[in-house]
């Protein structure tokens, strides 16, 4: 454990300076518009099917725990309400950003780890061209602008899971569930989930792109690196999900 934590604060601050440079060269034009969007299509497209699968069975499951568990309370009714809260604030983020970290964070890691042990990244340098702004901002930028969506679009599925389990095992009405869930959200509840999922990706996409371009050692230093990404990125997600959450309930 101590361990760890020491190589976690140890590698921080070479994630944060690379955070900023990636903030920095974003800034800059001009914008490499196809480098983007094949990073949209990579990162996000290409990670609907996992997203949504895991949230599809959250939401189900979490339906039916949630009735069987308020039955005796005489609370069955307020599934939707539940079900929506429930996902929309911290499920949905949360689960579809560890999903992400682990598909997307140890796909970037794997790539830029090989491409750094066979000295392409090197050869990059020696033509004057910037890794940062070739390498680092377009996987970090398209995980900023697609991993919103790709929360929108589970929470939808997961909502609808619900659904699901709401009629086939508590034999509501799709119109009673749907009532319920739109009474219970508000815009602050969808504003609080997608906007943690900004901070989610930007951790993510920096400490991917940190632990591949700095993987050392061939083939073993480059599954190390996937190996950190995927265990960093998770425990950064939950944590830094408790102080988001803190700070978006002051609003």
């Amino acid at each position: 454990m101590n361990g760890f934590l020491t190589s976690y604060l140890e590698e921080l601050g070479g994630m944060t300076r690379l955070g900023w440079r990636a903030l920095r060269q974003t800034a800059r034009p001009p914008l490499e518009f196809e480098l983007w969007m094949e990073q949209l299509y990579q990162l996000g497209v290409r990670s609907l099917t996992i997203t949504n699968i895991t949230l599809l069975f959250t939401g189900m499951v979490l339906a039916i725990q949630t009735a069987y568990s308020l039955a005796a309370y005489g609370g069955k009714g307020f599934v939707g309400d539940i079900v929506a809260l429930s996902v929309v604030r911290e499920l949905g983020p949360v689960l579809t950003a560890l999903m992400v970290a682990g598909r997307v964070g140890a796909g970037i890691t794997a790539e830029l780890g090989s491409m750094a042990v066979t000295e392409q990244v090197d050869a990059l340098r020696a033509l004057a061209a910037d890794p940062v702004r070739k390498l680092v901002v377009p996987r970090v930028g398209a995980l900023v602008l697609i991993l919103p969506v790709l929360t929108v679009l589970a929470d939808t599925i997961a909502l609808f899971g619900g659904l699901i389990m709401a009629i086939v095992e508590i034999g509501q009405t799709r119109l009673y569930y749907m009532n319920h869930v739109l009474q219970a959200l508000s815009v602050s509840d969808v504003a609080s989930g997608v906007g943690k999922t900004v901070f989610f990706a930007f951790l993510i996409g920096v400490i991917a792109c940190h632990n591949g371009l700095n993987a050392k050692g061939g083939a073993d230093g480059v599954g190390k690196a996937t190996t950190n990404t995927v265990v960093v990125s998770s425990i950064s997600v939950i944590i830094s999900d408790f102080f988001l959450t803190k700070v978006f309930l002051l609003f």
